[in-house]
């Protein structure tokens, strides 16, 4: 087994499952010093004790991986992982259905990087969701009043558009859509300069800051973000946090604010994240009788987290939400003529 594979592959399972972004990293790290040096010398290396742990980055179990793949094992750290037998980071929520949802998303919109409170290098993501099945996938990094996430500044924002070019380049047919995580401000407007939100091709548009704030005033704020004709997707709705000392959901008009989505065509979101899983069934369900479109995302700040859309494809599965409905079973084309158009596919 290649050991930067193999090194590769454990840091994925190790973010999937929530593992610590330290130990993850660790691997990744590795995996960067392996792919670096020629194979001859790696070899050299293995074969001499101690001779791993000498590279800056590799420690004991990082070494123990490369020489057992080398040996033509797969790592037993790794079988571990792989069968469920190795602690990683907490119990998952468990997955009933959503298979065949799964199966026809082409994408997934919304996804960050280490431009902002992501991890992981842009490249790094888009090959990822290669790796997964995805034609395209929308990099959606944060806005600029979200500092504890490192915002992207209208200046940052554009450089980003000239890498994601680039990238694309590269990585064709594959296709990174270019996109931000735009935060509603406290009136309803939204965290960034028209013009350049314009631009992109997928804007979502998610509350961070005043969760508590006071139902009706709450609901003018969802409604004018989500009938701005800017604003393609409702993220992670309610708010809510359902780990660690937890957050309750942000109270709204639910009714209200479906149907302005509704009117206005903007989607949904079906946040993936283990500790969201926004929005709550109920709403899900009235979302659904609503009307509206949905965009089943992973919400990912590292690698292996793009593997949780199975969480809200079960989720939208249980809760009857049309396939026709999700706006990432469409291909890139169509998905950027709706979010120009809203002329549906």
């Amino acid at each position: 087994m290649n050991p930067v594979d193999a090194l590769t592959r454990i840091a994925f399972l190790l973010e999937r499952d929530r593992a610590s972004a330290y130990r993850a990293q660790a691997f990744r790290t590795a995996a960067e010093v392996i792919a670096s040096m020629p194979a001859a010398e790696v070899r050299r290396k293995a074969a001499t004790p101690g001779g791993l742990e000498s590279l800056p980055g590799l420690g004991p179990k990082t070494a123990a991986v490369v020489r057992e793949a080398l040996s033509g094992q797969v790592p037993s750290y790794l079988a571990r992982l792989e069968t469920g037998e190795e602690p990683t980071g907490g119990p998952m929520p468990p997955v009933e259905g959503g298979e065949e949802l799964r199966a026809a998303l082409r994408g997934d919109c919304h996804l960050h990087s280490d431009w902002s409170d992501g991890g992981t290098p842009i490249e790094d993501m888009a090959r990822t969701a290669i790796a997964l099945g995805h034609e395209w996938a929308a990099l959606t990094d944060h806005s600029p009043r979200l500092t504890v996430a490192r915002g992207l500044s209208a200046e940052r924002l554009r450089e980003q558009l000239k890498v994601v070019a680039a990238l694309n380049k590269r990585l064709a047919p594959f296709r990174l859509l270019t996109g931000i995580e735009c935060d509603i401000l406290a009136d309803g407007s939204l965290d960034q300069n028209p013009e350049l939100l314009d631009q992109l091709d997928v804007v979502v548009a998610s509350v961070h800051s005043k969760l508590r704030m006071d139902r009706g005033e709450m609901t003018q704020r969802l409604v004018a973000a989500v009938t701005s004709p800017l604003v393609d997707i409702l993220g992670h709705c309610t708010g809510r946090l359902l780990t660690g000392r937890g957050r309750p959901e942000s109270e709204f008009d639910a009714d209200m604010v479906f149907a302005a989505c509704a009117a206005y065509d903007t989607a949904v979101e079906i946040n993936s994240r283990p500790e969201r899983l926004d929005p709550p069934r109920r709403l899900l369900r009235e979302a659904v009788a609503a009307g509206v479109y949905f965009s089943i995302d992973s919400d990912a700040h590292a690698p292996g987290q793009l593997d949780w859309q199975i969480y809200g494809c079960a989720r939208a599965a249980q809760c009857g939400v049309p396939a026709g409905r999700i706006i990432n079973t469409w291909s890139a084309e169509q998905l950027l003529h709706w979010t120009r158009t809203r002329e549906a596919p």
